[in-house]
Order: structure tokens, then sequence, then C-alpha cells
């Protein structure tokens, strides 16, 4: 199954912003946050001060209860979030982009924007019963979230760096 661009690209950054959380935690300054924003190619007003990177970072707990939960309760809160945000889809293209949703105000705070893009890139997951494609690592020591938007499903690790961790421990493991 391939989704669409704004979904895949809204599903990469919500676990991006939700792994972000894992230690060392790198949403901490506002520097971070405007790579963040430049990264996953967002759009739209900022405040460009500490309330946002707060708010910001206070989403990451109910996204990862989105990311991590079943089909429905995925889908409750999928339809609490559009509705808190009063989301209404719209086609548009911009920045080179063909037609592609969007569902809130470019002028409205940037954690109402990513909450509202991740609620509609998982209404797209839904549907489509795609939900074995969010995972979390198979690292036994990391709690970080995997979005495997691969042919073959067999994204296993939230980064390389965990997938390495596993090698060499089993490379150890080997040679011992």
């Amino acid at each position: 199954m391939t989704f669409a661009h704004d979904t895949n690209a809204a599903l990469l950054a919500a676990v991006a912003l939700v792994n972000s959380a894992e230690e060392p935690d790198t949403m901490t300054m506002l520097a971070q946050l405007e790579a963040f924003y430049v990264e996953h190619g967002y759009a739209g007003s900022r405040a460009h001060d500490s309330a946002e990177l707060e708010s910001v970072r206070a989403l990451r707990r109910p996204l990862r209860e989105l990311l991590t939960s079943d089909r429905d309760r995925a889908a409750e809160i999928v339809n609490r979030m559009l509705a808190d945000h009063d989301a209404s889809p719209r086609l548009v293209r911009h920045d080179g982009w063909d037609y592609h949703l969007h569902t809130i105000d470019s002028a409205a705070p940037l954690a109402d924007r990513i909450a509202v893009e991740t609620a509609v890139a998982m209404a797209d997951v839904i549907r489509a019963d795609e939900m074995s494609r969010l995972s979390v690592c198979a690292h036994e020591s990391c709690a970080g979230i995997v979005v495997d938007l691969s042919r073959n499903r067999s994204r296993r690790f939230c980064s390389t760096t965990c997938g390495n961790r596993v090698a060499v421990a089993a490379y150890r493991a080997r040679k011992a």
C-alpha cells in the first residue's frame, strides 16, 4: 500500500516528533523546533517562542497514544482531534507539490497543524487497515516508534542506530 505524499510526510513527521522525547530529548530548544519545521516541510505561521515549543512538546504524548493504539482506539482519537480543531479539508497546491489535503488554516498554531495533519494521515492508515505499519522499535531498550513505509514491511527499528546496536550485539554473541 502506497500512501499519498502528504500522508507519508505527516506520518514521518509525527514519528520524528514522538521519538524526540526518547533519551536524549531532542526537542528542548527553539532551534531544534525550527530544524523539525524545516526538515518536515511544514508551512504556515510560526510564533518562534517558548510557548510554541512547549505546545509542540506537549503533543508528543497524545501522538504516541495515537500511533500505538489499535485501529478502533486510533479512530476515536482521530475523530476527536479533527473535531477539536474544526478541521475542514480542502485541496491545495503549493511549493512545487501537486494537489494534496490541507485541513486546518495555515495561521493556526503549529501544534494544532501538526495534530490535524497527523490525524488526517492516520485516517488514511485506518481506512486502508494498515495499522501494522506502525510499531515500537524492536531494540529491547528502545521505546521509539517505527513507521514502515517499505513495500516488504521489513522495517523493525526506529533508527539506524538501534539496528546497528542489535547487529553488533548479535555479532559479538556469535564471536563469543
